[in-house]
């Protein structure tokens, strides 16, 4: 028998799906990914992009409260075995503060468990999208079958690969200065932006709000981004570009204290001071496994068909949050295109009468 409708994914986009398609009554079934070696050294475990952020400050409906009220909260709403995911968190780190990104993904996840959601650990491999009922195929266990599939999967920053950039992920080195940093850890501090297209300069313009001073390392002598973005960056006084340079190592003990570069010209070596480290040097939709089945932007995201419609270039498909998305992607707009993906996907249901 037939599912009703499969999630694949579990952001912020994946969950708010979930719950809007379990309370009405369209039992979903969420697969919320494999906890596998790649998937670790992706950044494509369950719960997604914003379970690896510190302090969610800019998620409506969560101020700064006592941390023990967040701890007694945590508790309170999940089952033991989920709780002891953040129990660490909450012991080390007390006063006043805003949800951290684990928090509000254990919260998410359980909202949707406690209306009905069915969850299964595994990543979907392959789909079959050219017969109805579709046919998805988990790394283990049969192949499923749906009458609707919800793709959102997300999309994986970019990062250079270095084991100390991993080490120091969550304690300094960042993909989203826009989530990030405005924290106190990178206030009035020196911090450092790598890329040079326009995701670069807008981090970096956008952090010299909050830093001390904005260090931007690129590889080559000019940037790759549109003129007056460049402008913007290269007229600010808090800013200094380090040109034909990559980041060799990133420094610190318990977080970060420093990057250290490398010319691209002579191999000569800097170290600079800096509280933090945020990579601007793009964002990988996570496709492949749908095997080109969808129509896809030429940045490989999904795209819609329609505007303002989360629906797919296949009848009973729909995508939602940064799998779709390659400008906004925030936990916010992630989360309203999950509603809207499980909106579109009831009324489709109910058109053709799948959902009695």
């Amino acid at each position: 028998m037939a599912e009703k409708v499969v999630i694949v994914g579990s952001g912020p986009a994946g969950w708010t799906a979930a719950i809007y398609a379990a309370r009405a009554n369209l039992e979903p079934l969420v697969f919320e990914g494999a906890v596998t070696p790649e998937n670790q050294q992706q950044g494509t475990l369950p719960l997604g992009q914003l379970n690896l952020t510190t302090e969610v400050e800019n998620f409506p409906g969560w101020p700064h409260v006592d941390g023990d009220v967040l701890a007694a909260f945590a508790k309170s709403a999940l089952p033991a075995d989920r709780y002891v995911n953040l129990q660490h968190l909450q012991e080390a780190h007390t006063g006043k503060r805003a949800a951290f990104g684990p928090e509000q993904m254990e919260f998410m996840r359980q909202q949707a468990a406690n209306f009905g959601t069915r969850i299964i650990t595994d990543d979907i491999k392959e789909v079959d999208f050219t017969e109805h009922p579709f046919t998805l195929t988990p790394l283990t266990g049969e192949p499923i079958k749906a009458l609707a599939v919800i793709i959102a999967t997300g999309a994986r920053a970019n990062y250079i690969g270095l084991e100390s950039e991993h080490r120091f992920k969550n304690k300094g080195v960042s993909a989203c200065a826009v989530c990030d940093g405005a924290l106190p850890l990178f206030r009035n501090q020196p911090l450092v932006v790598v890329g040079g297209g326009d995701s670069a300069m807008e981090e970096a313009s956008y952090l010299t709000k909050f830093a001390s001073k904005v260090y931007v390392v690129h590889r080559r002598d000019e940037f790759r981004a549109s003129k007056i973005m460049q402008q913007r960056v290269l007229e600010n006084p808090k800013v200094e570009v380090k040109w034909n340079s990559v980041v060799e190592e990133v420094l610190g003990d318990d977080v970060v204290s420093g990057v250290r570069i490398k010319s691209t010209a002579d191999a000569s070596t800097e170290e600079l001071s800096a509280a933090g480290m945020f990579l601007a040097i793009g964002h990988t939709p996570n496709t492949d496994f749908l095997g080109g089945q969808l129509e896809l932007t030429d940045k490989r995201y999904i795209k819609w068909t329609q505007p303002f419609r989360t629906w797919t270039s296949v009848e009973g498909v729909f995508s939602a949050g940064d799998v779709s998305d390659d400008y906004y992607r925030q936990a916010v707009t992630a989360a309203a295109s999950g509603c809207m993906s499980a909106l579109d996907a009831e009324r489709w249901l109910t058109l053709k009468g799948f959902a009695e």
